[in-house]
């Protein structure tokens, strides 16, 4: 089970892993995806916290919840983005992070 599985399972689009390993002490990975509208980012947010919960993963916080666009799940290792479409063109994770090795999950 990855968390890039999960927002797939939601319907989540332009999903991509960005190994932060060599580049941050902060988390070893952003996990970043795309929901349509807020009603969808609140849906793929669930549906990550809950499954990784139901597995004993610890979620240590989630934050930007309640029509901000972006919310943040923080999984220690593991932080994951989940942005509607503008709000994440804004912010450009991707490109801020540039040197980081990228994976993408298939649409």
């Amino acid at each position: 089970m990855t968390v890039g599985k999960l927002a797939r399972d939601k319907n989540a689009n332009n999903i991509c892993i960005l190994d932060l390993r060599k580049l941050s002490p902060v988390t070893d990975y952003f996990v970043v995806c795309t929901a349509e509208a807020e009603v969808h980012v609140k849906a793929v947010t669930d549906h990550i916290t809950g499954k990784l919960k139901e597995k004993g993963i610890s979620v240590r916080h989630v934050e930007g919840r309640g029509n901000t666009g972006w919310v943040v799940i923080d999984c220690f290792t593991v932080i994951v983005h989940v942005f509607l479409a503008q709000v994440r063109e804004f912010y450009s994770l991707e490109r801020l992070w540039g040197d980081a090795p990228v994976t993408e999950i298939a649409d």
